[in-house]
């Protein structure tokens, strides 16, 4: 069993709500739910919009392989109606949207992972606030 830590983050549409079905979602997919974060509001990032975040962290307990992980939340983004997963411009940078849902692997386990699918520690995540402050929540005493 691997302790794994996501970011969840929604910013249309009834977010709260899209945030705790996400985390229904994963428990019946991925894992056990250990531990989950109060939610944190914050402006969008790295892309212009009136729609504000909400995001949250969770801590999960699964047994499945990280990249089996990734497909797996990858494809509960796309039960709960997230499009056009990863975007890219013409130079192959990301291009940042409003979304539904979008869940991130922050940490898993112990493991270091460099693939053309996942980075793990995520590579951004300690640039971000809405990332750092739930996660640092429920880290407290790991």
């Amino acid at each position: 069993m691997k302790e794994m830590y996501l970011s969840l983050g929604s910013n249309i549409g009834l977010k709260e709500e899209n945030l705790q079905r996400a985390v229904e979602l994963i428990k019946s997919r991925v894992g056990n739910v250990v531990k989950e974060s109060s939610y944190y509001y914050s402006k969008p990032m790295g892309f212009e919009s009136s729609n504000d975040f909400v995001n949250q962290c969770l801590l999960v307990e699964t047994d499945m392989l990280a990249i089996d992980a990734l497909h797996a939340l990858q494809e509960i983004e796309r039960m709960m109606g997230r499009k056009e997963h990863r975007l890219r411009d013409d130079r192959g940078n990301r291009i940042y949207q409003d979304r539904i849902i979008d869940i991130d692997i922050l940490l898993y386990g112990s493991e270091e992972i460099d693939s053309a699918e996942l980075t793990v520690p995520h590579p951004e995540m300690s640039k971000r606030d809405f990332v750092m402050i739930p996660l640092s929540e429920i880290r407290v005493g790991d």
